[in-house]
């Protein structure tokens, strides 16, 4: 799959209010775990039409930060959090969940191990934010979840038990689902996972193509290279706290990844492209 325009079932169902306005705004953003700061305060705005990168060393704190960007560490969790998190002019904490599920949607790191249910069933249920309580699918709905199912290369999957799918497939099930939320704003923890070469770059031409259609895209990478490319901001992590958000370029510097990594790296241009390879 070569995603170049997303299929018109999944745009989003109204245009953003203001386009000067970001759909997400961190503003003083700090946390902290079991007496370890994570990142110290920073500041991020995601805008529609923009990709953002989250890196850092294992257990440097990435999937921690993109759940606090969705919002989801309230009262009685182990993490400590300090600043604000707004979605558009308000803050997150205040949006209620059903309105907040349709604004932005997270693929989660880990998935449910497969239950007993088809692969339209399963995406499907990223209609559920767009139902009333005893409301069924609509057959609006369901060409949605088949579009979703097409951008992702899985046309023709529908009745395939989910069981029966190979990592790399229940992934793309996964995004196909979270496509068919239809969020403004995607938050995304290593959507690559159990992917091979051809559809880790079908997938970032997808997510390069949802912001293109004017969303706000926001996920954790472990592939600089490929940062490098569909990144234009960068959130980087060093682990001890230190946190450096900016335009890519700027911040993907040898001398940052080598301190964020432990470990020297250089950086090399090949055909127009960044390449970092370890010393």
């Amino acid at each position: 799959m070569n995603i170049l325009a997303l299929p018109a079932a999944l745009a989003c169902p109204t245009p953003w209010d203001d386009a000067s306005l970001p759909l997400l705004t961190a503003r003083g953003l700090a946390l902290q775990r079991g007496g370890r700061e994570l990142c110290c305060p920073f500041e991020l705005d995601v805008r529609a039409g923009q990709c953002v990168a989250i890196l850092g060393r294992n257990g440097a704190g990435k999937t921690t930060l993109l759940h606090a960007l969705a919002g989801l560490h309230g009262e009685g969790s182990a993490l400590a959090l300090s600043g604000e998190v707004r979605f558009g002019q308000r803050p997150a904490a205040h949006w209620p969940a059903r309105q907040a599920a349709r604004f932005r949607g997270l693929l989660p790191q880990r998935q449910p191990l497969p239950f007993a249910a088809n692969v339209l069933e399963t995406v499907l249920v990223g209609r559920h934010p767009h139902l009333g309580r005893w409301e069924r699918e609509s057959d609006a709905d369901t060409a949605i979840a088949h579009a979703a199912l097409a951008a992702v290369g899985l046309a023709g999957f529908d009745e395939r038990d989910l069981r029966t799918l190979s990592g790399g497939e229940r992934q793309r099930v996964t995004l196909a689902a979270l496509l068919a939320q239809t969020p403004r704003l995607f938050l995304l923890d290593e959507p690559l996972n159990h992917l091979d070469l051809h559809h880790r770059i079908a997938v970032l031409e997808l997510l390069a193509a949802l912001a293109a259609s004017g969303r706000g895209v926001a996920m954790v990478l472990h592939d600089l290279e490929l940062a490098a490319r569909y990144a234009d901001t960068i959130v980087l992590l060093d682990g001890d706290g230190g946190v450096t958000v900016g335009p890519t370029a700027g911040v993907l510097t040898p001398q940052r990844l080598s301190h964020a990594f432990g470990h020297p790296l250089r950086r090399f241009e090949i055909e127009g492209r960044a390449v970092f390879l370890p010393e």
